[in-house]
């Protein structure tokens, strides 16, 4: 996600700016404010001025960048000895070679080679070549959706054709790597367009510019060879450089320091590490390691949980902590017992919350974010990969068991001793129950028969909207659950499909209409202030947890409602009887007046489902679920699948894409307290 801030807004008020889009600027302005702390604002006006200096200056030239000391070394965190399939490699850096690319909905999409770097490949807007921290990004008219002109950007694809020369020893795919890294420093100087607007962006590229450099053989690799390489070196170092200083120099701060502080610190922390050919290496490298510190602390909970209430950027984060984990252990930088810790709670809250058939609930926003690229795209799970590093990074036999088969992306991170590395780790004889309740992120875990056939799961979302005073990625879900069978998910989480563009289904899926739970005058539990930003937040809790070898009962609360002229309190109670494989949910909403009420089910897209009785069955793979509806005399129940007029029945599983998938929306006006009952026969 973009970092909100208060940088000129570009063209955002040109000439051809309608009255309705410059109230909506206005309006995103002014909640903007309203989120900030009184010093956020100084900081972000300093910021403003700082950026029109810099744009002036580069007027006399950009900033000298000292030469590089190439006799300093370090070790490499990627181990060019992995026990993968070449042919896997090779075929996916000829796809590369030939310019075809997946970037989110666009699959082997015709790029280029090399891509049109400043240009989003949906929309085929090409963005101006301006400063890039005055360049409105969020202005799609100008830039087209900027997540699809960044993703390319990231350079991920760059590790695929190293990884294709490291296995191979074909040196034709470091002459494709040369051709990309050459039109890039042509069309993306220092500073200029949208590849120079984000530090997270900077960040990122730098991880994958790091693994690339090691894959390919580091400052003695035949890339560098001849006096057209010896200049493409220097070319990569001095960008490198820039990179490290441009985002040692614009750092997330305040509201905006969620995952993009992490990030942008794994950046800087890698490329100190990778290329400490000057002396600000040893300034940098220390700095981003005490903000890698500070926010593993800050950011996740003692119980693993991402205060972000975001799954993917679970991943996301734990992923930029497990990587600066080993590059620095290679390098004998070592990271603190709380730094480790917080890593591995979260690995053990993500192998809670993946069902049997591993599938993780998709609770708050995705953007298919993915730190570097290590391994080819079909059938990987990041997920999994990550809980096999981790099984042999803390020697843990039950992340292993979660994890399944060991992946390349590990055997990448770990060299070629990975496979009897995680061998040697075996598995417990005797499974052990997944930890079932984290108080502090809010997540309780209703189930039965775990990682089995008979599977039980339901996880249940009591904890905050999201980090910091925007909580940019949170969703109204208060109270919304998941539920999956014999690892088949049947109530799901829908998703997210949109960030930046088609502002519509960008408030459905972050909406409370798109989760499981209650939806009171077809209103969002909170109120939302701009795409990435939440202004009046609901609070949710747990006021009862107990899990017994008979049940598992949870009982909460939120108070999104209470904002209403007549205020609501919502309460839901669910309770899993083992024995007879029963949910039963009872929501009681407190009330004096009239409200229309709403309860959602989302299903899975694999599911069908058919009326029955006083609800419906759910179908899928030979599995029945029977979905009982409250019996309230004046109450309605529909079935939507793919409906558009009203945005109903849709599950997005990658970024801007979405199916078509059955929600059943049951539907009352009511008067005064009520308790409404459902009960779901698995």
């Amino acid at each position: 996600m973009p970092r909100p801030d208060l940088a000129n807004p570009g063209g955002r008020l040109g000439s051809g700016a309608t009255g309705a889009e410059i109230r909506e600027w206005l309006r995103w302005r002014f909640n903007r404010l309203r989120c900030m702390t009184p010093a956020e604002i100084p900081h972000r006006l300093m910021r403003a001025v700082s950026a029109g200096v810099e744009s002036a200056a580069l007027l006399f030239g950009p900033p000298r960048v000292p030469a590089p000391d190439l006799a300093a070394n370090s070790k490499p965190w990627i181990h060019r000895g992995a026990s993968v399939d070449a042919a896997l490699y090779t075929a996916a850096a000829e796809r590369v070679a030939a310019g075809r690319l997946d970037v989110f909905a666009l699959r082997d999409a015709d790029l280029g080679s090399p891509p049109r770097w400043n240009q989003d490949p949906k929309s085929r807007i090409v963005s101006p070549r301006s400063f890039g921290k005055l360049l409105d990004y969020r202005d799609a008219r100008l830039v087209g959706d900027i997540k699809y002109l960044w993703e390319p950007n990231r350079h991920l694809h760059l590790v695929t054709l190293a990884q294709a020369y490291a296995l191979s020893g074909d040196t034709a795919h470091l002459e494709v790597m040369q051709l990309h890294l050459e039109s890039w420093f042509a069309a993306c100087p220092f500073h200029m367009g949208p590849n120079w607007s984000s530090a997270l962006e900077a960040a990122i590229r730098l991880v994958n510019w790091s693994a690339a450099w090691q894959l390919a053989g580091g400052v003695h690799s035949p890339l560098f060879d001849g006096e057209r390489g010896e200049r493409l070196r220097d070319q990569w170092l001095y960008s490198v450089y820039q990179h490290a200083r441009f985002v040692r120099g614009y750092f997330s701060r305040h509201s905006s320091a969620n995952n993009h502080l992490i990030g942008e610190a794994a950046g800087l922390f890698i490329a100190a590490l990778t290329w400490p050919h000057w002396p600000a290496c040893a300034r940098w490298l220390a700095t981003s390691k005490a903000i890698l510190e500070a926010e593993a602390q800050r950011q996740i909970a003692p119980d693993g949980v991402n205060r972000e209430q975001a799954m993917s950027y679970q991943q996301f984060v734990l992923d930029f902590l497990l990587i600066c984990l080993l590059a620095g252990r290679e390098n004998g930088v070592w990271f603190s017992a709380v730094y480790e810790s917080r890593v591995e709670a979260m690995l053990e809250y993500l192998a809670s919350v993946m069902d049997a058939g591993g599938n993780v609930p998709m609770f708050g926003d995705a953007d298919d974010g993915r730190v570097v690229g290590l391994a080819p795209a079909a059938g990987f799970s990041p997920y999994r990969s990550l809980l096999a590093t981790g099984a042999i990074v803390f020697r843990n036999g039950e992340l292993k068991r979660k994890a399944g088969p060991l992946d390349d992306k590990t055997r990448w991170l770990l060299g070629d001793e990975a496979d009897a590395l995680f061998d040697a780790l075996g598995t417990p004889a005797v499974k052990s129950l997944p930890r079932q309740s984290f108080p502090v992120g809010g997540y309780y875990i209703l189930g039965s028969d775990f990682d089995t056939e008979r599977e039980i799961r339901l996880v249940v979302d009591a904890g905050p909207l999201g980090f910091r005073s925007i909580a940019a990625h949170g969703h109204a879900d208060a109270l919304s659950f998941t539920l999956s069978v014999g690892g088949l998910e049947f109530l799901v989480d829908p998703g997210t499909y949109a960030y930046h563009t088609q502002d519509e289904w960008r408030r459905y899926f972050r909406g409370t209409a798109a989760h499981n739970t209650v939806r009171v005058d077809a209103r969002d539990q909170s109120e939302s202030g701009g795409k990435f930003m939440w202004l009046r937040k609901a609070r949710a809790g747990c006021s009862l947890w107990e899990s017994t070898p008979g049940h598992d009962r949870f009982e909460g609360w939120q108070d999104g409602y209470r904002r209403l002229q007549d205020p609501v309190v919502h309460r839901r109670r669910i309770v899993l009887d083992k024995a007879s494989r029963r949910v039963t949910l009872e929501d009681s909403l407190q009330m004096t007046g009239e409200h229309d009420i709403e309860l959602l089910f989302h299903c899975s897209e694999q599911c069908l489902a058919e009326p029955a009785g006083d609800g419906y069955d759910l179908r899928q793979a030979g599995r029945t679920l029977r979905l009982g509806l409250p019996q309230i005399k004046a109450a309605s129940a529909r079935l939507y699948v793919g409906s558009v007029a009203p945005i109903f029945g849709w599950v997005s599983r990658r970024f801007d894409d979405k199916q078509p998938a059955p929600t059943i929306v049951w539907r009352c006006r009511l008067k005064g307290d009520v308790v409404l009952r459902t009960e779901i026969a698995c």
